[in-house]
């Protein structure tokens, strides 16, 4: 029985070459490039939070306009309907209740118009009751001018059967009224009646 002793080599008779030499495995990436891998994963995903966020803004907004023109369009439509019975309390008059009359005008009336209608009112009342006056108006058309959410220009199209003691057999004048309606204290008013 032999035994063989392998002698180790010395450090100094190892060859350089052929040690192997322990460099970063180049498919184990470093800290710097994973870094450097992250940014465009980053920027994407920024990206796409900035876009969803846009888009929610825009959408928004979109949202608020609509909703905007909607409440214009909900007040042109009150407004004009309020205009429209105002104008038939307006083209009517009963000479035995003038008073109850006047009160209703003016109770639909403000601003520039009910200080004008209530001016007016004094001497108008006596020559409805000498007359013994009497008119019946009824709205044929109206439509709304322009509009915002407190104040719509409405045209009418008024038919006015009149008759007094000089004309005792009705007859029948048509107008045009062009009425500005103001939102006071939530509830339409007339506050211009112009016959163009």
């Amino acid at each position: 029985m032999s035994v063989t002793i392998e002698k180790k080599p010395d450090t100094d008779d190892v060859d350089l070459d052929d040690v192997k030499q322990t460099e970063p495995d180049a498919s184990e990436p470093d800290e710097s490039e994973s870094r450097d891998r992250q940014w465009p994963r980053r920027f994407r995903v920024g990206a796409v939070v900035a876009i969803f966020i846009a888009a929610l803004g825009a959408s928004g907004f979109l949202g608020w306009q609509q909703w905007q023109q909607h409440q214009v369009s909900r007040a042109g439509e009150q407004a004009r309907q309020t205009a429209v019975d105002y104008a038939q309390v307006l083209t009517s008059i009963d000479s035995n209740k003038v008073d109850e009359n006047f009160a209703q005008v003016l109770d639909g009336a403000t601003g520039e118009f009910k200080d004008m209608y209530s001016q007016s009112s004094v001497q108008l009342r006596q020559l409805l009751i000498d007359n013994k006056a009497s008119a019946h108006g009824v709205v044929v058309e109206s439509a709304v001018q322009s509009a915002t959410k407190d104040k719509v220009v409405v045209l009418l199209f008024v038919d006015q059967s009149v008759s007094n003691t000089n004309v005792p057999d009705p007859r029948i004048d048509r107008s045009r009224i062009k009425m500005t309606m103001e939102n006071v204290d939530g509830r339409w008013r007339a506050a211009k009646v112009e016959l163009p």
